[in-house]
C-alpha cells in the first residue's frame, strides 16, 4: 500500500502510471495533463475495452462465416474504444477530484494536483465525445442507438462507489458493452447469444477490478468509499475465482449457441487458464503489482479473439 504521506517523485507525474511511459517521455508539456486524464500513459485500459468490441466482431463471423470478419469495423472500434475510454476516465476523474485529494494512489492526478481545472477538463471531455459520437455514427441505426443508450451507464458509474458495494457491476455492465457493439454493428441487432457474452464478461469485469481496488481499500475505508474489494474482504480469493469461472462459463455457452465448436473450445481453455492462474496466485492481500493483473486480463482478451478467428476460419 502507498503511503498516504507520499508524493509522485517527479512533478505532474501520476503515481499508478508506468514510470518512463510515452506520455512523460515524449509529449509535449501542454498535452500530458490531458493525456494523463484520459489515461493515454496506461493504455491497457483501451485494450480493455476493445476486446469485447472484437469477440462481438468474431463471434459473428462464427454465427455467419459468409460474413467474414469485418476489418473496418475493428479499427474504427478500437479508435472509439480509446476515444470513450478517455472520455469515461475524465469524466470520472471530474467527479470524483474531491475524493481522489484523499486517495495516495489518485492524488496526483491532473485535477487534484491543479495541472488542469475542473473546466479544462469538461471541455476535453466533450471533444473526445464529439470525436467517438463521429466514429459511432459509420454503424447501422440500432447500433447508433445502442451505442448512445450506453452513455446511461457511463454517466451513472462515477456516482456509484457512494451508494453501492458493487461500483464494480456498474463498471462492467458499461465496459462490456463493446461486445454488444460488435455484434449488433454486423447483425443490426442482439441474440441470445452476444446476452451470453455480455453478461459473461461483466462478470470478468468484476472480477479483475475488484483485485484492482484491493490496493485502495485502506484510504476507501477511511473516506467511506465502497468497493466489492471491501466487501468481499478476507473470501476475495473464492469470490473472484466464483466470477472468473462463471465468466469463462458463459463465453463457452454464448460461443456455443452462435455456433462454435471444438477448435474454439480447446483454444479458450487458455483464457480459462490465465483467469485460473489469476485467482491461484492471489493470496487475499494486495496483489504485489495489481497493474500485471491487468496485462494478465489483456492476454485473456487476445486468447479469446483469436479462439473466435480460428473457430471462423476453421
Amino acid at each position: 500500500m502507498t503511503n498516504s504521506n507520499e508524493t509522485p517523485p517527479v512533478p505532474g507525474t501520476v503515481a499508478d502510471a508506468q514510470s518512463g511511459n510515452w506520455v512523460d517521455r515524449y509529449a509535449p508539456d501542454w498535452l500530458k495533463p490531458y493525456a494523463r486524464l484520459a489515461r493515454w500513459d496506461r493504455p491497457i485500459g483501451i485494450w480493455l475495452l476493445f476486446w469485447p468490441c472484437t469477440w462481438g466482431l468474431a463471434l459473428a463471423a462464427v454465427a455467419n462465416p459468409a460474413r467474414g470478419f469485418d476489418w473496418i469495423a475493428c479499427v474504427l472500434m478500437f479508435i472509439g474504444a480509446a476515444l470513450m475510454r478517455g472520455a469515461g476516465c475524465t469524466f470520472n476523474d471530474i467527479v470524483d477530484r474531491d475524493i481522489d485529494m484523499q486517495v495516495a494512489r489518485t492524488r496526483s492526478r491532473p485535477i487534484p494536483s491543479g495541472q488542469v481545472t475542473a473546466r479544462q477538463a469538461l471541455v476535453f471531455l466533450v471533444a473526445q465525445a464529439l470525436l467517438g459520437a463521429i466514429v459511432l455514427f459509420q454503424f447501422n441505426r440500432f447500433t447508433v442507438i445502442a451505442g448512445v443508450a450506453s452513455l446511461v451507464l457511463v454517466a451513472i458509474y462515477p456516482f456509484m462507489k457512494r451508494v453501492t458495494w458493487w461500483p464494480q457491476a456498474f463498471l462492467g455492465l458499461a465496459f462490456s458493452y463493446g461486445a454488444l457493439v460488435g455484434w449488433s454493428s454486423q447483425t443490426g441487432g442482439f441474440s441470445v447469444a452476444i446476452l451470453l457474452v455480455y453478461f459473461g464478461t461483466i462478470m470478468w469485469v468484476i472480477g479483475y477490478d475488484t483485485l484492482y481496488a484491493l490496493q485502495d481499500i485502506e484510504d476507501d475505508a477511511l473516506i467511506g468509499v465502497k468497493s466489492t474489494a471491501r466487501l468481499f474482504g478476507s473470501k476475495t480469493r473464492p469470490i473472484v475465482g466464483g466470477f472468473y469461472a462463471g465468466a469463462y462459463l458463459l463465453w463457452l455457452v454464448g460461443a456455443i449457441v452462435a455456433g462454435a465448436g471444438l477448435v474454439f473450445f480447446f483454444l479458450s481453455l487458455v483464457a480459462g487458464g490465465l483467469l485460473a492462474w489469476q485467482v491461484w496466485t492471489l493470496d487475499g492481500t494486495v496483489p504485489e503489482n495489481p497493474a500485471a493483473r491487468f496485462k494478465l486480463n489483456h492476454y485473456v482478451g487476445i486468447a479469446l479473439v483469436l479462439a473466435l478467428l480460428a473457430e471462423w476460419v476453421w
